[in-house]
């Protein structure tokens, strides 16, 4: 069974980008019933704090917020808090109910297992939600009432279910799960059961962090009769094709229509060679009555997913990208005419991608989520008009949009402040926070400042830049100063929150933060996102450079001492500078990194990938454009190094394979440049087990400390 798929249910519609900050859902399922060992149970953390700067231990213990579900009379919020454990070295997730208008929350689940993708019924009588079974089985539906009485499991289900949704009908269900599809080796040599292999003839037998095994995720549909899960049908038998996507799909790509009688999901219908090429996702309507699906998007070339029905079921919204292969394209919002097929891009004026789309009753508005200027903020998108007007404005990111009665509410962070729930005035775009959950930790720190600056590039553009300051900031000080490279290479320097790489531990460890919102990122138009492409070593590594020299510029910063750190295209970049830097740097963190491109190209899960960034692959001699992003990989100015160099990598990174960290560490230390090589067996392109995560902290600040402060 493939691993991650057990996981993608937690993510509520979040794009790729940030699940940096969101992967605090990610689970460990340890018992096989909800009567469960209290003794082992992480509940939230009672700490007193020796000082008032965070530490990678305080980090850890923040609860994790998300998923927030409003009650079908609007007066009620579920939503789900992870909790961690150094010592367990795991977490677990409870789930919790808070009035809309706010008030004290009700904790609903107090198990050592965890519960997910909590939802409630039609008629808000019951909660559905994910835990594990009576058998060792996966995890199963559970329902309860909404006082967290009456805990009964009502599925039983043989591979387990990753994602719920009720119909509107109440009657009905439909779940995901992961089904056996192809055979594996053992299955074709029945007498070598003991065997420990895979055979494979084409690509795509490996994906984000898991092989391919031959099981697939698949949406089912089931009754709910005398409150059990019966009748379960799987509506895409034998396909070789997941919904949702992987490896970040979840229930935001599959919804029932407004009558129950069709169901909406997102696939890839594409195996092989043609998966790891393409981009062209669509949309399908399952017809329930007669058990046919239509390709509702066919000749749409790139991502089509997310569809979401209006109120009355005359429409259907998703977003799409227009360009194929190109996985960083804009996200339009199209909406479609189901009585005529009319198709209409809402997007044409409007140069930012919406997401967490959320239909107004009367059908008239839509709620959306759109990052824009280094920001994500809550919008209204007016359905006859197409307008797009943001609802809040300001220093933060909203993760999500839901309407409660009259109110909307929502899920809010910042690079000084992890998730909490949010109202929301929808005509003056006044905030009122609700949920509270670290506010016990929050009132002990002393947190950092952050500044917006505009730097002007070496092509005289105005570049977002942040500037995050230690508490208890001196301007009277020099501080060793943090170049902080972005990854993606299309992703959003926003006011994100991450558990690995956050700002605010960042600057309460004494370093002055430069992030410079370079060429190729996000929220600023997609021009400045596609400047990026076929020029990965241009003109975004300029603007990195640009943006230092002119903090650096600042009397409290310390010229002397500068490093340079970032992970994905962050690492790229990090490698490539410690070839160019031009004795800026005194010391380098490179995590999870493409150190040599053309070795990448030949070894990543998603071709389409490279094949659109890169412009081409690495024999392609007469292909300039290809030529021209090869020369540029990091590999090809080893012989400048001189810089100490961390080098950081996970065993299950799949996108770019640990082989890179390896041949960086390796090349620095056959040409004598002192450099570590840290390295997560079981960690992919992220770090999540406490352990590893505050072991990265540790490692990661001493090498800094060793050669920025000493």
């Amino acid at each position: 069974m493939k691993l991650n798929q057990i996981k993608t249910f937690v993510f509520k519609g979040f794009s790729m980008f940030l699940l940096a900050g969101i992967t605090a859902t990610m689970f460990s399922c340890t018992s096989s019933s909800v009567q469960q060992d209290e003794g082992k149970i992480i509940g939230k953390a009672d700490i007193k704090l020796e000082s008032d700067l965070m530490t990678p231990e305080v980090l850890w213990s923040f609860g994790r917020l998300g998923d927030v579900q409003v009650s079908p009379d609007g007066k009620t919020l579920l939503y789900g808090v992870s909790y961690y454990s150094k010592e367990l070295n795991k977490s677990n997730r409870e789930l919790f109910t808070l009035p809309a208008e706010g008030g004290s929350p009700t904790q609903l689940t107090k198990t050592s297992g965890g519960e997910y993708n909590a939802i409630w019924s039609v008629d808000g009588e019951k909660i559905f939600y994910l835990a594990t079974g009576e058998k060792d089985n996966g995890l199963q539906i559970w329902s309860m009432n909404p006082d967290g009485a009456a805990k009964m499991q009502i599925s039983d289900i043989p591979d387990g279910v990753t994602n719920i949704k009720v119909a509107p009908n109440g009657n009905q269900i439909l779940f995901t799960s992961e089904i056996k599809v192809e055979k594996n080796v053992n299955d074709m040599n029945p007498d070598l059961p003991m065997a420990n292999a895979m055979i494979y003839d084409d690509l795509m037998y490996r994906h984000w962090d898991v092989w391919e095994d031959g099981y697939y995720s698949h949406v089912f549909i089931a009754d709910l009769e005398n409150g059990k899960v019966t009748n379960a049908k799987d509506i895409m038998p034998g396909e070789p094709y997941d919904t949702p996507l992987m490896p970040f799909g979840g229930i935001e790509q599959v919804t029932w229509s407004p009558d129950s009688k069709t169901i909406a999901y997102t696939c890839k219908k594409q195996t092989g060679k043609d998966y790891t090429l393409s981009t062209n996702s669509d949309v399908y309507l399952y017809n329930i009555e007669t058990g046919e699906t239509t390709n509702f998007t066919e000749g749409m070339p790139g991502y089509d997913w997310t569809p979401l029905y209006s109120p009355d079921g005359t429409k259907l919204a998703w977003l799409s990208m227009k360009r194929a292969g190109f996985e960083a394209d804009k996200e339009r919002l199209f909406i479609a005419d189901l009585t005529t097929g009319e198709k209409v891009n809402y997007s044409e004026n409007f140069d930012y991608s919406p997401s967490s789309l959320e239909w107004t009753e009367d059908g008239k508005s839509i709620y959306c989520v759109v990052g824009i200027n280094a920001t994500f903020q809550v919008y209204k998108i007016n359905v006859e008009t197409k307008e797009f007007k943001a609802v809040t404005e300001g220093m933060h990111d909203y993760h999500s949009v839901a309407i409660a009665g009259d109110q909307l509410v929502g899920t809010k962070v910042s690079m000084v402040k992890p998730a909490e729930i949010y109202s929301i005035n929808p005509e003056t775009g006044e905030e009122k926070e609700l949920s509270f959950e670290n506010k016990h930790i929050l009132d002990q720190l002393t947190m950092p400042t952050v500044e917006k600056r505009m730097v002007k590039t070496t092509d005289g553009k105005d570049m977002p830049t942040w500037v995050i300051k230690p508490p208890h900031f001196d301007a009277n000080k020099k501080y060793p100063t943090l170049l902080y490279c972005e990854g993606g290479p299309q992703s959003p320097l926003s006011q994100f929150w991450s558990y690995r790489w956050n700002f605010s531990i960042m600057a309460s460890h004494g370093y002055v933060i430069v992030a410079p919102n370079r060429r190729g990122v996000l929220t600023l138009g997609q021009q400045w996102t596609d400047e990026i492409s076929k020029d990965n070593a241009g003109q975004a590594m300029q603007d990195l450079l640009a943006g230092i020299d002119d903090v650096k510029k600042e009397p409290y910063v310390d010229e002397e001492n500068l490093g340079a750190v970032g992970a994905s295209f962050g690492a790229f970049s990090v490698f490539w500078l410690a070839g160019n830097h031009d004795g800026r740097f005194k010391a380098f963190i490179a995590h999870d990194g493409v150190f040599n491109s053309e070795m990448e190209y030949m070894t990543t899960d998603e071709s389409f990938f490279d094949n659109w960034e890169k412009g081409g692959a690495p024999w392609e001699k007469d292909n300039k454009v290809a030529m021209k992003s090869y020369a540029g990989s990091p590999d090809n100015f080893i012989q400048n190094w001189d810089t100490p160099i961390l080098v950081i990598h996970g065993g299950r990174d799949y996108r770019i394979p640990y082989t890179q960290g390896m041949a960086a560490f390796n090349s620095a230390r056959l040409q004598g440049v002192e450099a570590r090589f840290l390295y997560f067996p079981e960690e992919n392109h992220w770090v999540l087990k406490p352990q590893n995560g505050i072991l990265w902290q540790r490692t990661f600040f001493g090498w800094l400390d060793k050669y920025l402060k000493e």
